[in-house]
Order: structure tokens, then sequence, then C-alpha cells
């Protein structure tokens, strides 16, 4: 067994003539050939590499070393230079890459269609560690005006703070104001979420992409809402982000995120000298990623029952006379846009909204969802198997000024539903119009149930 792991870990020159890629392993580690691009994301994982456990476990290994012993001194030299790396299972520290960690990354890329995937300490950490990487001091970026607030504010106040990276917010269903913002030679990324938090704005990712790609202009999609329901990558998309904490992680108890993209790009990220990741640090603890690679093989099992509800759900508050925002909706400005895209079996998404117009109103009506009725509870983050809700504007999206919430369309009692699958669906409809109709009773208002 000794000789095995030593043959193994040698890193020999007749090891490196075996492998058609070593040409290009100084930089580009994990360059391979793009998998094929399954139209449904389900089976794209299906025949992603399964990693089997040391001793043959169904279930891959925890690699819990920080760090990496070689047999030979000359072999610790050539994985600094980057000619042997990762591919062929040479590991320096887990900071730089983990085999466990590196195994879930194959299972993204496998997900989102791309030729790679690097998975990080949150999804926060991913969307700034590719921000960095692909602009430099002096940057311009396009983005929508509808984001996640702390990705709002990372690229309206943080990164001109320290970068003088600059950003560009615009309406982006306004394909000529995105185009006019997009000045080739100088902006660098063109930025937006497929479907936008709170407001559930969809992005026409064919358009979109196409346009950036005209100008040379790279396109990073945040696909946190819409895991298997649409594919970015497969539209056009050059890079993909993810928080995993939210649907992918489906339990609300981890804090991860992803990047999926071209192997030059996450092996650019991972360099030694120059990558923002390699050099930021967010790494994510492998006990992290083994629990989430246990949980792809039944996210679009659970996705179509989150976004079963939410349709359901959706017609029946409309029906009610409630402002409903949902994009599986017919008379949503989106609609058609995100049926063109979406992969068929997977519905329109696990979020809806609720516009109760005030958020007095929004807050009584959580109020009695939660301690009334048990419908669900008044918690940020989404994915989870109960139904989570808040009020964006005084939460989620509260770093954002006033005027910035108006021109995102947030209103005061915007009410952001993420739709869970515990219990039944009329068990959990019936708890829902049991709140709603003690919405009406006035010596109800303001008083803790």
């Amino acid at each position: 067994m000794a000789t095995m792991i030593s043959k193994k870990r040698s890193g020999s020159s007749d090891d490196l003539h075996r492998d058609p890629f070593s040409a290009a392993k100084k930089h580009h580690p994990l360059s391979k050939p793009p998998p094929p691009h399954a139209e449904d994301p389900a089976a794209a994982l299906a025949v992603a590499r399964h990693e089997f456990g040391e001793h043959g476990g169904v279930n891959m290994s925890i690699e819990a070393s920080a760090t990496f012993t070689v047999m030979e001194p000359e072999t610790m030299r050539r994985m600094f230079t980057g000619e042997l790396g990762p591919d062929r299972d040479f590991f320096i520290y887990s900071r730089h890459f983990n085999p466990t960690v590196l195994n879930l990354g194959r299972l993204m890329a496998a997900l989102e269609g791309t030729e790679a995937a690097y998975c990080t300490a949150s999804g926060m950490s991913a969307v700034s560690s590719v921000l960095l990487q692909l602009c430099s001091a002096g940057g311009h970026v396009v983005a929508s005006r509808t984001l996640y607030g702390g990705t709002h504010t990372l690229l309206a106040h943080f990164l001109p703070r320290t970068c003088n990276i600059t950003t560009s917010f615009v309406d982006i269903r306004d394909h000529e104001a995105v185009r006019s913002a997009m000045v080739q030679g100088k902006t660098n990324v063109l930025y937006f979420e497929t479907m936008s938090n709170p407001t559930l704005t969809v992005a026409n990712v064919p358009e979109l992409c196409r346009m950036a790609h005209d100008k040379g202009i790279t396109v990073v999609v945040d696909n946190t809402f819409s895991p298997m329901v649409v594919s970015p990558a497969r539209l056009g998309a050059d890079v993909v982000v993810h928080s995993m904490s939210k649907f992918i992680s489906g339990g609300a108890d981890l804090i991860a995120g992803a990047v999926c993209g071209p192997a030059s790009l996450v092996n650019s990220m991972m360099d030694t000298h120059q990558g923002s990741l390699m050099l930021l640090g967010p790494t994510m603890n492998p006990k992290v990623a083994f629990e989430l690679a246990g949980r792809l093989p039944h996210l679009g099992l659970r996705m179509k029952e989150h976004c079963n509800r939410a349709l359901v759900y959706a017609m029946r508050m409309k029906k009610l006379g409630l402002k409903v925002i949902y994009p599986g909706l017919e008379d949503h400005p989106d609609h058609a846009t995100l049926k063109s895209m979406a992969v068929k079996e997977y519905g329109y998404g696990g979020l809806l909204c609720v516009d109760m117009e005030t958020e007095e109103r929004a807050n009584r009506l959580m109020n009695l969802l939660q301690n009334c009725s048990q419908f669900g509870l008044m918690a940020v983050s989404l994915g989870y198997y109960e139904t989570l809700m808040s009020c964006s504007g005084s939460s989620t999206s509260s770093e954002l000024s006033e005027e910035e919430k108006e021109l995102a369309g947030i209103s005061p009692g915007l009410v952001r539903m993420s739709i869970g699958f515990s219990g039944t669906l009329e068990q959990k409809w019936s708890h829902f119009t049991k709140a709603l109709s003690r919405m009406q009773d006035p010596t109800l208002f303001n008083t803790k149930i």
C-alpha cells in the first residue's frame, strides 16, 4: 500500500506523460473538456462524476486536512509553480483546493452547465470575489437596480470606496438603458439576478448576454432564487454565482456560496499570486461541502414542490383580492420571458410577494401568519422547508435608501414569502386563510397574538 501512495503522490515524469492536458496545467490546473450541456440540470447532475469514500463507501469521505504531504521535495516545488494540481490529486493547502470541496464544485458545475466551479464560505464571498477578479481599480460594472441589499451596498458603496470600482444601476428590463450604460473598453461586468430580490423581476438572460458580449463584457448572473428552474450559463451567461445557503442547502443550517464558470476564471481566482479567492480566503469547510453534496441529488424534487405550491398559493391569493407578485402568473410582466427560459418541469420559482402597501399592515399579516395560524415563520433567507417571510424594505433590502427602494419597486409593505413544503398544501392554505380572516378584526389591530 505504501508503494501505491508513493507513486500517486510522487509527480513522476512518467505520470506527467500520461496526462493529455499536462501542457496546460501550469496555467489551468482544472482544465478539462466541457461537460455535455444537458437541458435538464437534474440529468446533468446524474452523469457527473460520483466520488466514492476512501474505503468504498457510497458517500465520499470528508478530507478534513488543512495541509497535504508529498513524497518527494521536488513535487512541492512543481505544485507551487502550477505544474501539478488538484486535477491529478495533488493538493497543497485547503485554502487553495480541498478534495471534498473540489468534488462539490464538480457537482455545481454540472448543475449549472459550466466548465468548472469553486465553492466558498458564503454567497457574498462568491459575489465579491468574482467582481474583484474581473475588475481592476477604476473598473466599471453595469448592474440591475433591483438586487439583494448586500450586493447593492457592495457595488454602490464598498467597491467605490475601497477599489474605485464604480457601478451604473439600470432597470434590467429596459434593454436600451442597459445597452447605453455599457461602454465598450470601459465596462468590465454586466451583473444581474435571474429573478430579482425581492421584486421577482425576471431578466431576459439570452438577450442581455448577447448585448454584453457584443461589447466584450463579461456577464455574471446570481441564480440563487432559481436553481434548476433557469440555467443562465446554458443561456449564454459567463459566470453564475449562488448563495448555496438557500434552496441548495434547503435546511437553513449552512452558509455557503459558489462560483460557476470557465475553468480559466476559476483557476485565475485560485492563482497563488493574483487570485481573489486564494488571497482573500473565503474557504468552505469540507464538512459543509460534504453536507451540501448529499443534498444536491434531491434539489430537483424539492424545487418542484416549492414551485408548485408557490403557483397554487399565488393564484388563490390573487382570487382573494390580494396584490400578488409571482412570475408564474400570466399577468406578471415577465411571465413570457421566464416561460421561454425555464426548464419546464420545475415551474416558475419558489418565492412570491404580497404587497400590503404599508409596513404596518405587512407586519400585522406576518404576525398573524406566524403566531395565530402557523402558516410560516418571520425570518430572512429562503429555500427552507417551512415558509419564511419578511418585509423586505425593513429587512433584506434595508441597506437601500428610500429613493433606491422606490426606483427598485420595493413597496414599504412588500412581504416576500419563500414557500415551503412542510405539511400538506391544503393544510397550509387553511392556515393562510385563517390569518387573513383575522386581519379584518379591528380588536386584533396592533395586538400581540
